[in-house]
């Protein structure tokens, strides 16, 4: 595995999704649109070496049947609520046999620090590839205390997918939590004196929900 944990995803029409997310004037509706898309290519990437199974399948014109792969191992995605939520569809449109998890967090506003709320997760982890979703990467504490619970329930092989990070979450995640490969497009400049990244999108979960 690459030393480095940091996966940037440069694919064009991810990058065409990101500017209608970033953009002030992009209402709720067309926010979760770009929201599902970028979410869609971005999970994609995250998985595209997992295991497969090869095996026969039979097509109208027959004989003989088609070869072909089926993914072959067990896959679990979590998303860190709420905004995370906002990504688990496009998840489930490309895995329909994901098992899901919720992980709750809430961030103090005062001091930026993520308290636990609620946590449902599946069993048997060890095996699975787990995918932890939450769009925004901006201090990284509430990543590294979700990826904390992850890693107490079993998981191994963990994946974080996020639509904007900042340096300082990345480089707490890449500390606390080596192994963790992180899928992202892009690493914005840095964080403001309120823990929001900048230039950022905004808060995602109140432009999803319409909650402005």
């Amino acid at each position: 595995m690459n030393a480095v944990p940091l996966r940037l995803v440069e694919h064009p029409l991810v990058h065409d999704a990101l500017v209608t997310l970033r953009a002030s004037a992009t209402q709720p509706e067309q926010f979760r649109q770009a929201a599902r898309r970028i979410s869609l290519l971005l999970v994609a990437q995250a998985l595209h070496d997992l295991p497969t199974e090869n095996l026969k399948v039979q097509t109208p014109l027959y004989p003989p049947p088609a070869d072909g792969r089926r993914v072959g191992c067990d896959v679990v995605v979590v998303p860190v609520l709420r905004a995370g939520l906002g990504m688990l569809d496009a998840v489930l449109e490309l895995v329909p046999s994901a098992r899901v998890g919720h992980i709750g967090l809430q961030r103090d506003e005062m001091t930026a620090i993520a308290s636990q709320y609620y946590s449902k997760l599946p069993t048997r982890l060890d095996g699975s590839y787990v995918l932890m979703i939450d769009p925004m990467l901006a201090t990284g504490g509430s990543a590294v205390a979700a990826l904390d619970l992850l890693q107490r329930a079993g998981a191994k092989r963990v994946r974080l997918i996020c639509i904007v990070a900042a340096p300082e979450g990345v480089a707490l995640v890449e500390r606390q939590h080596p192994d963790v490969l992180i899928y992202t497009p892009v690493v914005d400049t840095e964080l403001n004196a309120h823990k929001y990244i900048v230039p950022g999108l905004g808060d995602f979960g109140d432009r999803l929900y319409g909650t402005v």
